[in-house]
């Protein structure tokens, strides 16, 4: 029974490593594209009518609150599922739970405290609505690793790997930035489509160069369905 138990705890943490990577090749630019060209996404979609580009912006700072505990949240998913794999439903639910509570107080001071302690405009405060949320999704992630861990046996979480897409996404990025400088002049629209194929193709070129398994895979995918159209 306890070499049952030893397999299934291996086979597990192989698919945490896998699908950590997984998720994070997609997650961490989608954060990083939050926080870094949030304005050029929000303008492009909303910006029309009265909705001008002060409200783009304060749309990306909306964004970049989100942001902040993206990556977080979506692991915090993933070892949910692991509990319930191994038919734990009350350790994830106490989590949840704390992450609940967390929001809430947090929320409570981010919009409401926090912007006049920083001197900045009450509708900020929704901003802080959103970085509560990702301090809170930390929280939880770290609650549940650390209870996995127990669960499952110590288990790494791939720092190389992370450090990697971070990198690859903050070149992204800073192509991205140069990209929107470049086309301040344009419109909104005209300028999403230029800056947002240069994030992903930058990212995806640099993750490549940097051997990240699920680029080739990407590139492989869009390569195959470009053959077979012709």
């Amino acid at each position: 029974e306890r070499g049952d138990r030893d397999t299934v705890a291996a086979a597990l943490r192989i698919r945490l490593d896998a699908a950590t990577q997984r998720l994070a090749f997609y997650i961490v630019p989608s954060a990083m594209a939050m926080f870094a060209i949030g304005g050029v996404l929000a303008a492009a979609i909303y910006q029309t009518g009265e909705f001008d580009a002060a409200d783009a912006r304060y749309v990306w700072l909306i964004l970049a609150g989100s942001a902040f505990g993206l990556l977080a949240a979506t692991l915090g998913r993933l070892y949910s599922s692991a509990f319930y794999a191994v038919h734990d439903a009350v350790t994830p639910l106490r989590a949840g739970l704390l992450r609940i509570a967390l929001t809430a107080g947090l929320g409570l001071v981010g919009a409401l405290l926090l912007p006049g302690w920083l001197g900045v405009p009450a509708s900020w405060g929704a901003a802080g609505l959103t970085l509560s949320a990702g301090i809170a999704g930390w929280v939880e992630f770290l609650v549940l690793r650390r209870a996995l861990c127990r669960r499952l046996g110590r288990f790494a979480l791939p720092f190389i790997e992370l450090t990697k897409l971070w990198g690859a996404a903050l070149v992204a990025a800073a192509v991205a930035t140069g990209m929107r400088l470049l086309t301040v002049d344009f419109g909104p629209i005209w300028q999403a489509l230029a800056v947002v194929p240069a994030f992903g193709l930058t990212y995806v070129a640099v993750t490549w160069l940097l051997d990240i398994p699920e680029s080739a895979v990407l590139a492989g995918r869009v390569l195959g369905r470009l053959r077979s159209r012709r």
